[in-house]
Parts: structure tokens; sequence; C-alpha cells
């Protein structure tokens, strides 16, 4: 992210950032606050619903803030051991009536295309929240896994460890017995 902001406001354009959850927002904020929009803290601490979606893109869109194009940045879910960053594009409303594929339309009504937009957007952002949080909760639980073994294997050399010492305690003091006897 860092990069891409650093790239994109060297070619000149405007950058605009807006964190959604509290480790984005305390990561880039440091670096970029000057570039925060508007930033969303208490998406993540419950499983993400259609309805947050809406509220962030409505939120985005009532903002004041005209954009031509932008991007959402997430980590995309692709096994229980990995993930990838995963840039997805979103378009101002004039970017999407001057489409050529909306131009297939005989009349589309300002309306129209302003729901539309509202719904693409909560869409995309609803998908990227989804696939964040499943890629969150694979490497808690992977996390979780690699602890679970490694304290096992923590618990057998303790145990080990034990039963030697144990084992060398018995031995001396049967040696001490022997010993004592063999003096009588």
């Amino acid at each position: 992210m860092k990069s891409e902001a650093a790239t994109l406001t060297a070619a000149g354009k405007e950058v605009m950032l807006v964190g959604i959850g509290d480790k984005i927002r305390g990561i880039l904020h440091r670096t970029h606050s000057d570039q925060f929009l508007v930033s969303f803290k208490e998406v993540g601490r419950k499983p993400p619903t259609f309805g947050d979606a809406s509220a962030i893109a409505l939120e985005l869109l009532n903002s004041g803030y005209e954009f031509d194009e932008g991007s959402i940045i997430f980590n995309q879910f692709r096994s229980v051991i990995s993930y990838k960053t995963e840039e997805k594009p979103i378009f101002s409303l004039e970017t999407v009536a001057s489409a050529e594929s909306m131009s297939i339309y005989d009349d589309i009504d300002a309306d129209v295309l302003q729901n539309y937009q509202e719904y693409n957007l909560a869409s995309i952002i609803y998908y990227s929240l989804k696939e964040s949080t499943t890629s969150e909760q694979s490497a808690r639980m992977t996390a979780m896994d690699n602890a679970s073994k490694n304290a096992s294997e923590m618990i057998d050399k303790l145990t080990l460890t034990f039963n030697r010492t144990r084992q060398a305690v018995i031995t001396k003091e049967l040696i001490e017995i022997i010993s004592g006897a063999a003096a009588l």
C-alpha cells in the first residue's frame, strides 16, 4: 500500500486512503495521515455483513470527495496456509456512465446509475471484507495449530526430562541404600 501510494503520488495523481479496520489505520496513519479521507474502526470486530459494506459505500459516496477511479486492496484467501494481496478497481459515476458496456442501453436514468454505483461499490467492499476475514481466520487457525503442536512437543520433552531426572534420583537412592547395606 505504501509503495503504491508513493508511486501514484510521484506520478502526479492525488491519492486518498480509506482505512477499514484498526490495523490498517494504525499502520498507514503514521506515514500517510494527510492522505486519509475516512477511517472505519469498528468494522472487523464482528463478521462482516452486507449492511456494513453498504454503510461504508454510502459514507464514501457521501464524503464529498470526487474521484475518477480507485481500488480496494485486500487479502484474498487461497488456502489454509496462504493468501494473496488482491486489488479490485472501483469507478466514479461519470466513468460508469461513459463506459461502453453501458451504452448498449437506450436510456439510463441518473438515479439508476447512482443506485448501480452504490450497489457495485457495496458488493466489492462486501467481497473484500469477506475475503479478508476468511484470510485472517485462516491465519489465526494456522497459528493456533502451530502453537498447539509446539506445546505438545514441549510437553513431551519436559515429560521425558522429568522421567529421566526422577529415574536418576531413584537410582541414586538405591545405590546409597545398597552401599549402606554393604557397609554393615
